[in-house]
């Protein structure tokens, strides 16, 4: 969310993203589904919430047993669920996927999914080889030694809409950037090493102690990690001039969108983002570990430059994506998506009374399991050692830096019961005690 120009960043590059903003509608409380990747990844292809899927961690995950005990969870995307691509296949489009797929073994590959191309998409959550070539990947020859990834990723993303120009198609491109290892895109670091000597350094401190061995980061200045930034939005960029050479802009639909928030905390000072003015990041239920750029351009309807404040989820871009294509929805499928054409109209709300998150698992950041909801301004957090909570309001603290739990017991007791409602409703799997705990 904050490494974008059009949300408030300040030291990378990247006219690409912005402009894209100034074309289409711009969400500014869009969220993932969960805080890191894999979860996220199956509620856009489903339409229904990770803790129902019970893909509640990266694949496959972090096993790691404290005062709780690592759960298990589902290692893939079912092949029973009915995916966007295959919605869009039944309907007659050509459907492609490049880059970062992470959800299962080969049986659960993007061609065992719905699409008809598949470049990349493998087991692995990030490039295997790293981002120059030879990558090392499975379903990605390798290309000239050198290579970076995202130019190769958009080229394989431009060969498919020249393909297919002719027809309807869905192209899902999964850029495995901004993901570690962080290489920098060499052309770019000597800017951006400048970048970082001539920035003035923010007052205070450079990292902030969130506890359970957690460091902060409070600004950004890493600029290997900008580079990376640039180059996959120069990529996005690339392709988007493809679709306008090719005469298919104007009915093309382009949405924008991340899987997890930005990577600012670790257990060591040595994190390569910062999320600020949103506290966390990737791993972790506030705001900068959920809390995503989203951008959708749909030209002749949404109005250029627009901004939305109405909060919204992964799981609603499979039915909006139905609707948008003019397709029957499939309300059994996408149970916990709602459609954003009436929002991106400007003509109706969403009228959803929460948003849940569930992350009931440690993780390499030092989160600790845990669960969160927001409801309108209020947005509370579940911890799941001791089930104490945190309560913030959004509307007046986006940092979450004022807990209200003790001084609005009352709000604290009204999302706490909606938390613990929705997770037995959806069936959510929760930690047991893990009886080896010391402390």
């Amino acid at each position: 969310w904050a490494d974008f120009g059009c949300y408030g960043s300040q030291f990378s590059d990247k006219a690409k993203s912005e402009g894209l903003a100034g074309e289409g509608m711009k969400f500014t409380d869009g969220y993932a589904a969960c805080a890191v990747c894999s979860p996220t990844r199956a509620a856009l292809m489903s339409g229904k919430h990770p803790a129902r899927l019970h893909i509640t961690d990266w694949i496959p995950g972090n096993r790691s047993r404290k005062k709780l005990d690592q759960m298990d969870f589902v290692q893939q995307m079912p092949l029973t669920e009915f995916t966007i691509a295959e919605a869009m296949k039944e309907a007659g489009y050509a459907t492609g996927f490049v880059g970062k797929w992470h959800l299962g073994g080969k049986d659960y590959y993007p061609d065992k999914q719905g699409f008809d191309v598949n470049i990349a998409g493998n087991h692995s959550g990030g490039p295997k080889g790293g981002y120059y070539s030879p990558h090392n990947m499975e379903n990605l020859v390798d290309g000239p030694d050198g290579e970076y990834l995202p130019e190769r990723l958009a080229n394989e993303a431009m060969g498919f809409i020249e393909a297919n120009k002719d027809k309807p198609f869905y192209l899902q491109l999964s850029h495995y950037t901004v993901h570690s290892p962080v290489q920098a895109k060499k052309e770019l670091l000597a800017k951006y090493q400048a970048k970082k000597a001539a920035m003035k350094k923010p007052a205070g401190q450079e990292y902030v102690d969130e506890g359970t061995y957690a460091w902060n980061k409070e600004y950004q200045d890493n600029a290997a990690f900008g580079t990376m930034v640039e180059a996959m939005d120069e990529n996005v960029g690339r392709v988007l001039g493809k679709v306008k050479e090719l005469g298919l802009e104007d009915n093309t639909i382009v949405i924008f969108a991340s899987d997890n928030g930005g990577q600012s905390i670790l257990p060591s000072k040595r994190a390569w983002g910062s999320n600020r003015p949103l506290r966390g990041g990737k791993g972790w239920h506030y705001e900068g570990g959920i809390r995503v750029a989203t951008i959708v351009k749909w030209p002749g309807v949404v109005s250029a430059g627009g901004v939305c404040n109405e909060p919204m989820m992964t799981m609603d871009f499979y039915p909006t994506m139905l609707e948008m294509a003019g397709l029957k929805a499939k309300p059994q499928q996408h149970v916990d998506g709602l459609s954003l054409v009436g929002v991106l109209k400007q003509k109706s709300r969403l009228n959803r009374e929460a948003l849940y998150w569930h992350y009931p698992h440690y993780h390499g950041s030092g989160h600790r399991p845990s669960g969160a909801i927001r409801a309108g301004r209020w947005k509370l957090i579940e911890f799941f050692e001791d089930m104490r909570v945190e309560l913030y309001d959004l509307q007046s603290d986006i940092g979450e830096s004022k807990d209200l739990s003790k001084t609005n017991p009352a709000k604290a007791k009204e999302l706490t019961d909606m938390l613990h409602k929705w997770r037995a409703e959806v069936g959510a799997d929760m930690p047991k005690p893990n009886p080896k705990w010391k402390g």
